[in-house]
């Protein structure tokens, strides 16, 4: 019964945020994803922008520490649902080899008001960056196994050279195995 529960959950929370299509095209005066990082936000956090490859080089990086990245936008239910438990992870594992970020990639309009409030909220402003997906080249999601930006959250996780993906809402339980097995 609690496989049949969860298993409607998570589909629920995989229907619940797809994106919509919102595919621009290249403009000749567009600026390219290696611009310079800019500080976004008003109300609330100070959040950073950053570039395609500054995400890449993070989500590359090959070391002993764990790295626990999660795509989310302010006004998606299911990644508003599982933000306590990654909190809680994040306190848990206060010292430890283990780095929490949490990516607004969807949502540029909200990230001068509600992401920076949002932030300020939840004591996330250490732990979220911005990037413009308008941005994104065609590279951007093989790095991914599984997504292709298509719904969110989405969270990736990486110690040196063993990787992991989920996409689609996360409960404690299910973030808990995950972080446990990457930390044996």
């Amino acid at each position: 019964m609690k496989k049949i529960i969860l298993s409607t959950l998570v589909l629920f929370a995989l229907a619940g945020c797809k994106k919509e299509s919102t595919k621009t095209e290249d403009t000749a005066g567009s600026t390219d994803s290696t611009a310079v990082s800019q500080k976004a936000g008003t109300a609330g956090a100070d959040l950073k922008e950053i570039s395609q490859q500054e995400l890449v080089s993070h989500l590359s990086k090959k070391n002993d520490t764990l790295y626990v990245t999660n795509f989310f936008a302010t006004w998606c239910g299911p990644c508003m649902m599982e933000i306590p438990h990654f909190k809680k992870k994040i306190g848990e594992l206060n010292g430890k080899p283990v780095k929490f970020t949490f990516v607004d990639i969807m949502d540029k309009p909200a990230w001068k008001d509600k992401v920076p409030a949002f932030a300020k909220e939840n004591g996330l402003e250490n732990h979220i960056v911005l990037v413009d997906e308008s941005k994104f080249d065609n590279t951007f999601f093989s790095n991914f196994e599984t997504w292709k930006g298509n719904g969110i959250p989405f969270t990736y996780f990486r110690k040196g050279d063993k990787t992991g993906e989920t996409e689609g809402s996360m409960s404690e339980e299910m973030l808990n195995e995950k972080i446990n097995s990457f930390l044996k």
